[in-house]
């Protein structure tokens, strides 16, 4: 199925290439109508356009860059959200032992096979088989029910029995757990059977608010690696070969501005890095049913906010970098950090809070928290200020940066 999606993804660019945006470069270079002088303002926005429109086509032309783009993070998709969108109920890997003829017996081992909270192995009929489970982890614990369980003994009206829980040291806990809903189980038989008080009971009431999921953190932070990946990676392997080719040297000889490549590429890789994001989302809407509570306008605004900002570093990576040899290292040095100190892969609020303190400071923690408040948690734009200001930031430094250390060869 995950290999499905990718190929009708691969199929669905291809076409949008071929029927949309090839027929249309088509018309528009046939096209002879005479056009009005531009004004120095305009020519200079015009080749904006020109370089941002070439930079587009290289990318659909290039298969790997493509792959890179839109298959690479639909790969971490689907693997992290194999993991984290599974089903969440809890449920314990058991072995009942029934030593006990009783019909009640019997029917309580009936019960307790059809609930979801147990998974029942029925292959195990004696301890021997049991033991040897549990001691490869393969069962949580062993029921066992006594030969009198489920039995009327003298002077009692109702039947009555101890089911034992054997269990080994490293699943203590889950033991512990397992020894507390069936005591809720047997509590429920025996209000059916023996009519008691109850002075203090317990209830539950749910306050219609939606807490996140570990599929909502997992999603957000492929976000990040999405756009840690359109923003940095790319110019890390362009601007290199570029130079190699003696490309920038020749547009260095032209009324190009550094300025206006800048902009040419900042809005290619926003494009290009929006189209990924969306795929995602598609992916995750359709196969593991994502919600998104917020926004639409405002996320795809955050979004491509955030790969400006990201872009940024990666400007000044390639701009500055001679060669492949040297922009890898420094890539490297700067992406791994931030990829798994930023909530990336796991929450942050995992971490201890000292590092928790750092870590918000970093260019992508602003981009992955701001994206799962408006994706999960509905919050506006107005209500992000803090992560908006980080960005900000970061923004004006890493461009400042990059303007500063570009070369042209």
């Amino acid at each position: 199925m995950s290999l499905l999606w990718i190929i009708l993804a691969v199929i669905a660019l291809r076409v949008l290439w071929r029927v949309a945006i090839k027929p249309w470069q088509a018309k528009r270079a046939a096209s002879t109508k005479p056009r009005k002088p531009l004004s120095p303002w305009q020519r200079k926005w015009y080749t904006i356009w020109v370089f941002f429109s070439i930079n587009i086509r290289r990318l659909f032309r290039d298969r790997l860059a493509l792959f890179f783009t839109f298959l690479f993070p639909l790969i971490f998709l689907f693997v992290f959200g194999g993991i984290n969108s599974g089903n969440k109920s809890v449920a314990f890997k058991v072995a009942i032992i029934n030593e006990s003829h009783s019909s009640f017996a019997k029917q309580f081992v009936s019960q307790l096979s059809q609930q979801k909270a147990f998974k029942v192995d029925k292959t195990v009929s004696t301890f021997a088989q049991a033991n040897e489970k549990m001691s490869r982890s393969e069962l949580d614990a062993t029921i066992e029910l006594p030969p009198n369980f489920g039995t009327v003994r003298p002077g009692q009206a109702a039947p009555s029995g101890n089911a034992v829980v054997h269990y080994t040291q490293n699943n203590q806990s889950a033991a512990t757990t397992l020894t507390t809903v069936l005591q809720a189980e047997m509590q429920t038989i025996n209000a059916k059977l023996v009519r008691s008080a109850t002075p203090f009971t317990v209830t539950s009431k749910q306050n219609n608010a939606r807490s996140l999921t570990s599929f909502d953190y997992a999603f957000t932070g492929l976000l990040g690696f999405s756009i840690l990946g359109a923003g940095i990676f790319g110019p890390i392997n362009v601007f290199p070969e570029l130079k190699k080719m003696g490309i920038l040297r020749r547009l260095h000889t032209t009324p190009l501005r550094v300025w206006q490549y800048f902009l040419s590429v900042m809005f290619g890789n926003a494009v290009s890095g929006l189209l990924s994001i969306a795929v995602m989302f598609a992916v995750a809407m359709s196969i593991f049913h994502l919600k998104v509570v917020g926004n639409y306008l405002e996320l795809a605004l955050f979004l491509a906010f955030s790969i400006i900002v990201i872009l940024g570093i990666g400007l000044a990576i390639g701009g500055w970098a001679k060669n492949e040899r040297q922009a890898a290292p420094l890539a490297n040095i700067i992406v791994f950090p931030m990829m798994f100190l930023s909530g990336t892969f796991f929450p942050r609020f995992l971490m201890p809070h000292w590092l928790q303190n750092i870590t918000t400071f970093m260019p992508l923690s602003p981009v992955i928290d701001g994206a799962r408040l408006i994706t999960a948690e509905g919050k506006h734009l107005t209500d992000i200020g803090s992560q908006l200001g980080i960005m900000a930031v970061w923004l004006v430094i890493v461009y400042a940066i990059a303007f500063r250390v570009f070369r042209w060869e």
